[in-house]
């Protein structure tokens, strides 16, 4: 390994402004609203303010399984927000989720007490407690469902925040934080390949929440569209992974929900805001 490039950390840490890679300019370490923007509100009771990146996929994916049950109350207006402008520094965004992270969710279905819901997850278990569906209400059954989710929301911060960033965001690549998470990053792809060898799903034969979290994110990277890092990772060779994963990807509701708030790709794999099922015809 090459060590000529060694930093000794100061005695106290100061903010560089001009060391934070590719998203230097949104970054800061600090929270609290920067510029005044109330956030928009449309004519559905569930109003999403999102980004199609994998957390924000997997309430979009969510919510369009829902509608594809015929559950018309999960209909939804889903208004874009672009954190490389700093969108979720606005002071509407930050008031619904003080974290300033995507996604967010307002349940106006009670115009009286409207429900703020932040972080993915959270916003998961909200909507498949709220309709019923998708997450088990057998106590065995459901631990298991919600084991695997808080797995991800565990988990993921290694795969993005950790081997995402060194390998394909930060300002240099540097050997010894790019093989420390793709180490990690292999070690739960092969925690999910071997569950999945004896699982049709997740939790076995049924689809659940669980199933939509870590497709987001792992179900993406094994087909190589995730930081272009497939090869990289051997992906393919994760055959249980890979056979889950496309067949989650066959869903038709998988295939809308991974359009809406999406503004990269091919055209016909866009949608900046969604406001009605005809949008994603």
């Amino acid at each position: 390994m090459n060590n000529t490039n060694t930093y000794t950390p100061p005695h106290v840490w100061t903010w560089d402004t001009e060391n934070g890679g590719a998203f230097a300019s949104v970054n800061r370490p600090i929270a609290g609203a920067t510029h005044n923007k109330p956030l928009p509100v449309g004519k559905h009771p569930i109003q999403l303010y999102s980004l199609g990146t994998p957390n924000g996929v997997k309430v979009t994916v969510l919510l369009e399984e829902l509608l594809a049950l015929g559950i018309t109350a999960a209909e939804y207006d889903a208004w874009l927000i672009d954190i490389g402008k700093g969108d979720q520094f606005g002071s509407g965004f930050t008031q619904l989720n003080p974290n300033s992270k995507i996604p967010a969710l307002l349940d106006n279905t009670n115009p009286n007490a409207p429900t703020p819901v932040f972080e993915s997850g959270a916003i998961l278990i909200y909507l498949a407690e709220k309709f019923q569906v998708f997450l088990p209400n057998e106590p065995a059954a459901r631990a298991e469902c919600l084991s695997w989710l808080f797995w991800q929301i565990g988990s993921a911060p290694f795969l993005g925040g950790g081997f995402g960033h060194f390998y394909s965001y930060a300002p240099e690549k540097l050997e010894y934080p790019i093989n420390r998470y793709a180490m990690e990053v292999k070690r739960q792809l092969d925690v999910l390949n071997i569950h999945l060898k004896s699982r049709h799903y997740l939790c076995g034969d049924d689809y659940t929440i669980a199933d939509i979290a870590v497709y987001a994110w792992y179900g993406v990277l094994v087909q190589g569209k995730l930081y272009d890092a497939g090869e990289f990772l051997d992906v393919k060779s994760y055959t249980h992974v890979v056979r889950w994963s496309n067949e989650i990807s066959a869903r038709p509701a998988v295939k809308r929900g991974s359009r809406v708030n999406r503004t990269w790709g091919e055209p016909e794999e866009q949608l900046s805001e969604r406001h009605d099922a005809s949008d994603l015809d």
